[in-house]
This record gives C-alpha cells, sequence and structure tokens, in this order.
C-alpha cells in the first residue's frame, strides 16, 4: 500500500494549511472563540469557495466526490491550527446521514446547501444519562396528520449553538431508529447553548411535540449513524494528530530556546528523552489514524477498528499534552500560550463518543472473535 499522498491530496493540504494559518496565530484564535459566535464566517466562506466543505459529497450535490483520506487531510491541519469552524459537526457527520438515508428530495434539497455553507446543521443524538456506545434512544418520535411530533431532550449536541436545521434521531412507533428534520426555532423547541472545556459550544435540545420531518422512509437508521459515526472518529483521530504534532512542536521549540543555569532545557537528557517518548506516541497515533481512515477508504466500516484506533490515539494525546504542559511549567497553562488550548481539545476529543474505557470495553467484548493462537 502507498502510503504517500496524492498530488493533489498535497496541494490540498497545503492550501488548507495555507488558510488557517494565515487566519489563527494564538492571539486571533483567542478573540475569535471570545466572540458569540465562537468561529469566523469569513474563513466558513474561504473553506466552502475553496471546496472544503463539500469534500465528501458526490458532484450531483455540489461537492467533490472526494474520500475519507481527503477529509483526513483537512482535519488534520484543523487540529494544527484549532480552527473553531464547526465542520465536522455542521456539515460532514449530518451530511454523511442525509445522503445515506435521505430520499432523493431531501438530498437534492440540502446537500448543494451544506457543500456551499450556507445551511448549518447539527446532529442531535446523545442523550443525558447515556454512555456510549449505547443505542437506547429516549427521544420518541409520534404520528401526527401526515407527519411526525418529537418529544425528548438532546445533549450535548456539538454546535447546536448555531445550527440552523437540525437532524434529530428518535424511536419510531413501530419501533427502530429513525431520523428526523426538525427547525430548532419551530414550535416545541427549545435550545439552551453553552461553551464547552475547548472553547467550543454545544447546545441542549429539548423537544416537546416538536413537529418534524422524517428523513428517507420508516426503516431502520441504527446502521447509518453507526457508519456515520465511525467516519467521525476517523477523523477525530486525524484532528488529534495534528494538535498533537502542533503540541510536540512548541514543546521541542521551548526547549531549544528557554534557558536554564546558563544553557537552553534542550541541554538536559532527561528532558528530551521525554520529548523523544512524545514523538513515539505522536506517531503511534498517526498510524492508527491512517489505518482507520484506509479502513474506511477501502470501504469496511469496522467498529472494532474505530474503538482501538480511539484507544490508541486517547491514549497518544494525553501523554502528548499532558507532556507538552509539564515541559512548558507554568506557562504552558496560561490562556495567552496555546499549549493549554491544545491539551483542552485533545480532553475534549478524548471524551467525544465515548472515552477510554468505553472503547476499552468494546473491545473487550469482542475478544470471543478472535481465536487463540496455538503455539
Amino acid at each position: 500500500m502507498d502510503f504517500e499522498l496524492t498530488e493533489e491530496q498535497s496541494l490540498l493540504r497545503d492550501t488548507v494549511r495555507d488558510l488557517l494559518a494565515r487566519t489563527y496565530d494564538p492571539e486571533t484564535r483567542l478573540k475569535v472563540t471570545a466572540t458569540e459566535l465562537g468561529w469566523s464566517r469569513e474563513v466558513w466562506k474561504q473553506l466552502a469557495e475553496l471546496g472544503v466543505l463539500g469534500l465528501p459529497f458526490a458532484e450531483d450535490d455540489g461537492g467533490a466526490g472526494a474520500g475519507p483520506v481527503e477529509a483526513m487531510v483537512v482535519l488534520e491541519e484543523v487540529g494544527r491550527r484549532l480552527a473553531p469552524e464547526p465542520i465536522v459537526d455542521a456539515v460532514y457527520l449530518p451530511g454523511s446521514l442525509i445522503d445515506a438515508v435521505g430520499s432523493a428530495e431531501q438530498r437534492a434539497r440540502i446537500l448543494p446547501e451544506l457543500a456551499s455553507g450556507a445551511t448549518l446543521f447539527a446532529f442531535a443524538h446523545a442523550e443525558p444519562g447515556v454512555r456510549w456506545p449505547s443505542t437506547e434512544i429516549a427521544a420518541a418520535a409520534t404520528e401526527s396528520g401526515d407527519g411526525y411530533t418529537l418529544t425528548g431532550t438532546k445533549n450535548p449536541v456539538a454546535h447546536g449553538d448555531v445550527a440552523d436545521e437540525l437532524l434529530v434521531s428518535a424511536t419510531l412507533p413501530g419501533g427502530g431508529l429513525g431520523l428526523f428534520l426538525v427547525s430548532p426555532t419551530g414550535s416545541g423547541v427549545t435550545r439552551r447553548t453553552y461553551r464547552t472545556v475547548d472553547g467550543l459550544r454545544g447546545a441542549q435540545i429539548d423537544l416537546d411535540n416538536a413537529p418534524a420531518e422524517l428523513l428517507g422512509d420508516a426503516g431502520d437508521a441504527a446502521q447509518a449513524v453507526e457508519r456515520a459515526l465511525i467516519g467521525v472518529h476517523a477523523l477525530l483521530c486525524a484532528e488529534s494528530v495534528g494538535a498533537m504534532e502542533e503540541a510536540l512542536r512548541l514543546t521541542t521549540d521551548y526547549l531549544r530556546t528557554r534557558k536554564q543555569f546558563g544553557v537552553t532545557l534542550s541541554k538536559f537528557q532527561t528532558l528530551t528523552q521525554r520529548a523523544a517518548n512524545m514523538y513515539v506516541s505522536l506517531e503511534l497515533a498517526r498510524s492508527s489514524s491512517l489505518y482507520a481512515t484506509a479502513s474506511l477508504a477501502d470501504g469496511t466500516a469496522d467498529p472494532v477498528i474505530a474503538s482501538r484506533t480511539r484507544l490508541q490515539v486517547g491514549r497518544s494525546g494525553r501523554h502528548v499534552g499532558q507532556e507538552a504542559v509539564q515541559m512548558h511549567g507554568g506557562i504552558g497553562v496560561t490562556a495567552e500560550y496555546p499549549v493549554g488550548h491544545y491539551v483542552a481539545r485533545l480532553t475534549a476529543i478524548e471524551r467525544t463518543l465515548g472515552g477510554g474505557l468505553d472503547h476499552l470495553a468494546v473491545l473487550a467484548a469482542r475478544v470471543g472473535d478472535h481465536d487463540l493462537p496455538e503455539l
């Protein structure tokens, strides 16, 4: 297998890297995330013009028809600059579900709007008190005339604060999981917004007989949701790799310039060994992320691969983040210096769609699927 990026993929990486580097130095990012919106509409527009938002969608739907590798390339650059734009939450995740489950009319109506950046969605799936990977959904759909109404609570809903439309999961009247289009400003919908530990935004969505449009037919969408979330796992891993790489770069640069006892910190063997161990963790995460992306590109959406990758990337992210803060000393946890923000984002990613123990439980439950080696 060729692990090198193609010329087109390298060009995509360099273009996104240049855009985000010009936009987000640490000071500018702090100012942008402190605004009410929390990200830049201007950067969003530029990402749409570059075709980044439409990457996963077919050309007939206003996209580029690209695969998982291209999305991985974009998310690594997002992680490298901690860009706060909701590419995955508002476009890639809901768009993949609409593409997989929606009717031809719904795809033609919605996907071009997502690809152009004109409309932002949010996938309201998680519920309070329910740990991933549980598929128990308390939100329920009730038939009402020619449509449906939904009742339940969804939290956390990543970037649900800015969503123009909601894609909500709920139990169908006859059983099974359904996906519904809901207006966040419609009757029976209450949206409570908040900031997250990594400086981004989320919302709690309360539904009380809220009018809803069924996505696709009345079939069970559980497998489509599982497949879409496996894709999100891979994207989160790619973003983590980008964040870890930049955290390591900041740390090694600091060791080369910060002096103690008249010499730079890089002269202390223990610190250089710890930096080398950070590099090992980074490369383990990079290899795991590439494996998960390659599996998706090969048409395999395996929850075991997703959990295996998330477990390794999460462990690597925690190691790299903790060491970065420790070797920077007190400055590593100040709001003005970027290292602490990389650690916050890595921590938030590690807890998104299950933490390390949750993924370990998934893997432990599947041990019996493997044959024991015979000596």
